[in-house]
């Protein structure tokens, strides 16, 4: 059987690859962050009612009465120390949320809910107000709305139950007003402020010194300088103003990125492998074989002889067979690519599982020239 997958993908590779061969420019923009600007991450806790009897069992979940508990007492509502409510509509949710680098208060932003309690779905619930905190500890932004779920589930009375997608979280979209900005240095200094740091989406030295090449050529030599292979420091102006619009010409410089090293991804739980197109394969003798093991159970009823004092048992009978695949033995010319190793492991049908074993020894023997990845 041929590895349509694996080949499909080899094809998109190579053709890729092909067309990628003269040099191509990209955007500054597309290879590199400025240091500083960056995303921060938000979370609170919650509640979520309105629920369709959904939410959490209170007893095997007491944080969720508490919760609720205390949110009355805000109310001006106790409840007695002898009364345990039963909540169904309820369920405690955690609230996480990404605040953009240069948010304003006033502005929202979207937020995401999970149950971390045994709700079967939030599906139709109503997010209560809810502070969410940044890893120092301050509020930044209140979130409350609706929850919207991708996913449904449905259970009859018999136990028979069907679910798509998770139905236990769900997302508010601009459910959160931000109520506090992050300070950013992108703002200008003196001294070493002055400067800004693009840092490289994919550390190559090349690629660095590629773009304090073109940052100089438009803006004059010493305005860029490569710190390292992963990041270039660029002479800015100290008027934040200026600041704008002089970072976005940079950021719309071309720049032709350095070549990719050759490198092998392996996803082991998938069976994934992604091959770059510059991998090559030393001369190598290669060799495979497959053994599968079939285990059967077929239970047998022992009955017993009329009139007799025996019980009728189950005894268990079971048969296991062992078949070894023919192993199959194929071979690469020196400087094999990326076509003849797929050509040659679909020859004898090896599967995606094989084929990681195969690369790990051709890597282990020092065959394989590349960056063998196993993710």
């Amino acid at each position: 059987m041929r590895l349509k997958a694996i080949t499909l993908l080899a094809t998109l590779v190579l053709a890729t690859g092909l067309i990628a061969r003269p040099a191509h420019a990209d955007k500054i923009r597309d290879l590199a962050q400025v240091a500083g600007v960056r995303s921060n991450q938000l979370i609170g806790y919650g509640l979520v009612v309105g629920l369709d009897g959904s939410g959490d069992q209170t007893t095997q979940a007491p944080f969720t009465t508490q919760s609720l508990e205390n949110m009355l007492q805000q109310f001006g509502i106790t409840v007695p120390a002898n009364v345990r409510p039963q909540l169904k509509n309820a369920a405690a949710v955690t609230i996480t949320a990404q605040l953009p680098p240069f948010a304003k208060p006033g502005q929202q932003i979207d937020v995401t809910v999970a149950s971390i309690g045994n709700a079967k779905s939030i599906r139709g619930g109503e997010l209560l107000m809810t502070p969410l905190r940044g890893a120092d500890g301050n509020v930044y932004a209140m979130a409350q709305g609706s929850v919207v779920v991708g996913g449904i589930s449905a259970q009859g009375k018999s136990g028979s139950s069907v679910q798509v997608n998770i139905s236990a979280s769900g997302r508010v979209p601009n459910g959160a007003t931000v109520e506090r900005s992050v300070a950013s240095s992108f703002g200008g200094g003196t001294g070493s402020n002055s400067d800004l740091v693009l840092n490289l989406n994919t550390p190559d030295f090349v690629t660095a010194g590629r773009i304090a090449d073109a940052v100089n050529r438009a803006y004059g030599t010493g305005t860029a300088q490569p710190l390292d292979g992963g990041s270039v420091a660029v002479r800015a102006p100290l008027d934040p103003s200026q600041r704008v619009s002089w970072l976005g010409a940079i950021q719309s410089l071309d720049v032709t990125p350095g070549d990719a090293p050759a490198r092998v991804v392996v996803n082991s739980r998938t069976g994934t492998v992604v091959i770059g197109s510059d991998v090559r394969v030393s001369a190598a003798a290669v060799a495979h074989g497959s053994i599968q093991v079939t285990i059967g159970e077929q239970p047998l009823v022992s009955q017993p002889a009329p009139f007799g004092q025996g019980q009728t048992t189950v005894v268990p009978s079971s048969s296991v067979q062992v078949s070894e695949n023919g192993g199959h033995m194929f071979k690469f010319g020196p400087g094999a690519s990326l076509d003849a190793i797929v050509r040659a492991v679909n020859q004898v049908g090896a599967s995606p599982n094989d084929l990681i074993s195969i690369l790990q020894a051709l890597k282990q023997a020092g065959a394989l020239h590349a960056e063998l990845v196993v993710i």
